[in-house]
């Protein structure tokens, strides 16, 4: 909205009602507060449906079969998995939790690609018996240990092989898995020995290769880089050990803007670079087009989330700092802190409040790195204000904890004016039910 930049940050529906309150998917997010308490999620509907589209849309229209997977580990639950489900997408899962979400609600296991660089024997024997669409193997241990367990059970499924390219996405350390020193993936040097043994394997079927530079990365040309070593890589693999590339999966890593000085490419941009690269490799190899599988997660649940926190003690220190704390912090959102992640905020009970002082929101936590926002400029801040930051949508919920014995915070779906809680807030019995005196 003009004349409130960091609005743009928020959901796509989100709008000043009145009162001045920041309204979400029709809901007052003051209101919201005071129903659900805080700190409160609030993820819009409208915004993860229209990014779920936007991605089919854009990878789907270039001349490539393309299969859109949502990277579930940015945040998974009931509720979210039956919106992918509804939107047509797959589902890309790290785990036999996540795994299990998706077969609670009926998910096509079919669409689902199971990933991870330590898989359990006891995940890909579920995996198997419920006939997951791939299995995205990382190293190999695991390979063989898929080919044995597939012998036993009688099935061949399908699988990608995951390649590390050894190059930079120019991201976070934590963030870059693509890199030559990760932990993730066959590295090059090994990867034609896999693709051979793959290949040979009695009971797997490899379709294709699979890679992941990492995450936030705001810029195509790391794709165009691994998707042309990947292309050349498959080329030598057919001539050499009979591999067909029916597949190219190139991971996600798709940014978002979290702050106003750091836009992200479109949708389109990412799509127009990758296909094209790939439709013109192939055409350069003599290679027939794979399917392209891409798997985004932030870039579709980021900017639909919003985390809502009350105000409480507002701290001075002359001449050094004016601290606001909230009722929330690392325990519900531990990127600031894991890796110096910034956000943006904004008062939510006075959006339109002329900008006053420049304050650092601290969370409640027993840690001096317990910092939300350090330096933002907000109107005059008192207790009872409600803040609320944007894009917190993706990994904040997946990584949070109960550090300090905290309770986990209630998440609410708004649609059309329509609030619909899609996870309670946690209990002091829920705190206890796992204990044993």
């Amino acid at each position: 909205m003009e004349g409130i930049p960091r609005l743009t940050l928020f959901p796509l529906t989100s709008e000043v009602g009145s009162g001045g309150h920041l309204v979400i998917g029709g809901c007052d997010s003051v209101e919201l507060a005071g129903e659900f308490g805080t700190p409160l999620y609030v993820f819009d509907e409208f915004t993860l449906r229209r990014k779920c589209a936007e991605f089919k849309e854009e990878f789907g229209r270039r001349g490539l079969e393309t299969t859109v997977i949502y990277a579930a580990k940015a945040f998974i639950n009931k509720a979210l998995a039956l919106i992918v489900k509804e939107e047509g997408l797959g589902l890309d899962v790290v785990s036999g939790g996540e795994l299990g979400i998706a077969h609670s609600v009926g998910f096509p296991l079919d669409r689902v690609y199971f990933h991870g660089n330590n898989k359990s024997a006891e995940e890909l024997r579920l995996a198997l018996d419920w006939h997951v669409g791939r299995i995205v193997v990382d190293n190999f241990y695991e390979l063989g240990m898929l080919d044995r367990m597939a012998g036993e059970l009688g099935s061949t499924p399908d699988i990608l092989l995951r390649l590390s390219p050894g190059i930079d996405p120019h991201t976070h350390r934590y963030i870059a898995t693509g890199i030559i020193d990760s932990k993730f993936g066959f590295p090059l040097t090994r990867i034609e020995e896999a693709v051979e043994k793959a290949v040979q394997a009695s009971c797997l079927n490899p379709v294709g290769l699979h890679f992941h530079l990492g995450s936030l990365i705001y810029e195509a040309e790391p794709y165009r880089q691994a998707i042309e070593l990947a292309l050349s890589l498959a080329n030598e693999m057919k001539r050499k050990h009979g591999f067909e590339l029916e597949e190219l999966n190139i991971g996600g890593g798709f940014a978002i803007q979290y702050s106003l000085d750091s836009p992200a490419p479109a949708i389109a941009a990412y799509a127009e670079v990758i296909a094209s690269r790939i439709i013109t490799g192939c055409r350069e190899l003599g290679l027939e087009l794979p399917r392209l599988t891409v798997e985004p997660g932030r870039a579709i649940v980021g900017q639909a989330g919003v985390a809502l926190y009350r105000v409480g003690v507002v701290k001075e220190i002359p001449g050094v700092r004016r601290y606001v704390m909230v009722d929330g912090g690392m325990a519900d959102n531990i990127r600031p802190a894991l890796y110096g992640a910034g956000y943006e905020a904004l008062l939510a009970n006075r959006v339109v409040a002329e900008e006053a002082d420049v304050v650092t929101i601290a969370g409640r936590f027993c840690e001096s790195g317990d910092i939300l926002i350090k330096d933002i400029r907000l109107p005059a801040v008192s207790a009872g204000d409600i803040i609320a930051v944007p894009d917190c949508g993706a990994y904040c919920l997946p990584m949070g904890s109960n550090y300090n014995a905290s309770l986990r915070p209630a998440v609410v779906l708004v649609r059309e004016g329509r609030p619909r809680l899609i996870r309670r807030r946690e209990t002091f019995d829920d705190l206890v039910r796992w204990d044993l005196i």
